[in-house]
């Protein structure tokens, strides 16, 4: 802590530097920033955080951030009941969901299994995601849900998790998929590593 800076512009880079990938100089520039704007800017910032907080919560039945329960994509009876895209984190979930391409429902992990790190099955919204394809079916307000589509990340991470559900879900009689794996539009293969041409190679189709 700096004794020349004054108590309150102290304490404000403190805790901005505490976010993720800010360091104190980039806290130190964002405190001097909050410094020369209007006053009922900054306050309506604060307002902000302090509204996300008491209001975002996590919805019962997908586990991504909502203001209400059942969340809205859960509960529009326009997306696909039978069809559940599964992801690690809702920062994947808008992503997909911002493509337009996907119009089923989803479910956040909330995180993927990292043995070296202590996170397991017990740690993520597993067991849940089982649960709603064992509930499924029960009536015509809840289809049965004939299809996971599984899109963890490509890290090892992801896959292992990707494995681990997949040997679950089948065991339940429902269609299991992944997103593919392959080579980004534009890019010419002598640029391309190994392991997304092995990947590109393994789920190829006829063209």
């Amino acid at each position: 802590m700096s004794k020349s800076n004054p108590p309150a512009l102290e304490e404000l880079i403190e805790r901005l530097s505490k976010l993720p990938g800010l360091g104190r100089k980039t806290a130190t520039r964002l405190s001097l920033f909050f410094m020369r704007q209007p006053e009922e800017d900054v306050r309506a910032l604060a307002r902000a955080l302090v509204e996300v907080k008491e209001k975002i919560r996590f919805c019962s039945i997908c586990h991504n951030f909502t203001d209400a329960d059942p969340c809205p994509r859960c509960s529009d009876p326009r997306r696909d009941q039978g069809l559940i895209c599964v992801v690690e984190t809702p920062g994947d979930l808008l992503a997909l969901d911002a493509s337009g391409l996907f119009s089923g429902l989803y479910h956040v992990l909330g995180g993927a299994l990292t043995p070296l790190s202590g996170v397991g099955p017990d740690d993520l919204k597993i067991e849940e995601l089982l649960r709603r394809v064992d509930d499924s079916g029960a009536d015509e307000n809840h289809p049965r849900i004939r299809e996971v589509l599984l899109a963890t990340g490509s890290s090892p991470e992801g896959e292992s998790t990707a494995a681990y559900l997949a040997e679950r879900l089948k065991e339940r009689g429902v269609s299991v998929t992944r997103l593919a794996r392959g080579i980004p539009i534009g890019v010419d293969l002598e640029y391309v590593d190994g392991a997304t041409l092995r990947s590109s190679l393994e789920y190829r189709r006829e063209y």
